[in-house]
């Protein structure tokens, strides 16, 4: 494996063609906004350039993969993952590439290496600003739809810049984007302003549900499946839920627990600055950021939450 910096990441692109780019499971605006951009700039430049179509992407992101997908990859491909921070993140169907991937772009610390060559920076507040960085470099012109791609991941992965993640260099690509002609307006509308019948309800359970440990500086929930079935929430309904228990008054970091319909459980942990969400997770195999980490149990939910209870008591 070969560490690289940006500009090595762009001469890399730059000798290449052929492009196949993978997404992560769950798939994020991060991921999506960041694949997509790459994919565009880089069929700007003139190269053979798609993401591969990752089944799980939900109509909240699905737009930005609009006209760029395509359904496997081919021999002799050059393959790019982005926001993918280990083997475990990449969809069941992606599997059979491992081995085979050249180049990953990522920004999260505790990631684990799987690519031949690979550019990581771990202060970026997403994945979204590496691409937008790398795509400048190569001289890409910041089209509407990059800008727009670009902003969703930043946006995103920083709670509309409400996280500790959030940098200068953050705020300074969001305003790049916006001279590109990114409609962040109806974006943030979109993201962030919006709620669903089926959210709202979910929310409501979650309430009557969670769990307070250590004198409510922690707080946990286990969702059961039956119950998302039951409110009738899809993926959108559901993304980024986990932040939501963090919101309460007093809690430092809160875990949030889905059972999946594949006998595992999702395991998403948030934390505010002066706590790391990463010790819970990295003891179940997962990984991600100091704020935001996450991983996936091979076991029933019960035992899963007596588990993950027993390891933020720990800390």
């Amino acid at each position: 494996m070969k560490i690289l910096t940006k500009a090595e990441c762009a001469a890399f692109l730059k000798a290449h063609d052929r492009f196949t780019i993978l997404s992560h499971t769950r798939p994020d605006g991060d991921t999506i906004g960041s694949t997509a951009a790459l994919c565009l700039g880089l069929r700007q430049l003139g190269k053979t350039a798609h993401v591969l179509e990752n089944r799980e992407v939900s109509p909240r992101f699905s737009w930005l993969h609009q006209g760029l997908t395509k359904q496997a990859a081919q021999p002799g491909d050059t393959i790019v993952c982005a926001d993918v921070a280990s083997p475990g993140m990449l969809p069941k169907d992606f599997a059979h590439l491992l081995g085979g991937i050249h180049l990953r772009i990522d920004h999260h610390g505790s990631a684990t290496s799987f690519t031949e060559e690979e550019l990581v920076e771990p202060d970026s507040a997403s994945c979204a600003e590496l691409v937008w960085d790398v795509l400048k470099l190569l001289g890409v012109g910041m089209d509407q739809p990059i800008a727009e791609a670009v902003y969703v991941g930043i946006s995103t992965d920083t709670g509309c810049f409400r996280f500790a993640n959030t940098t200068a260099h953050t705020f300074a690509t969001a305003a790049q984007c916006a001279q590109a002609g990114a409609k962040m307006y109806e974006l943030n509308q979109e993201l962030f302003e919006t709620n669903t019948l089926g959210r709202l309800k979910i929310q409501g359970w979650i309430v009557d549900h969670m769990r307070m440990l250590r004198g409510g500086q922690l707080a946990m929930v286990a969702i059961p499946r039956t119950v998302e079935q039951e409110i009738g929430v899809t993926e959108d309904d559901m993304d980024n839920i986990s932040s939501f228990p963090r919101t309460v008054a007093g809690v430092k970091m809160a875990a949030t627990l889905r059972q999946t319909g594949d006998g595992e459980v999702k395991l998403s942990v948030r934390a505010i600055p002066g706590y790391d969400a990463t010790v819970i997770t990295a003891r179940f195999g997962g990984g991600g950021h100091k704020g935001a980490a996450g991983a996936t149990l091979k076991m029933d939910l019960e035992t899963a939450a007596k588990a993950v209870e027993e390891a933020m008591l720990a800390m």
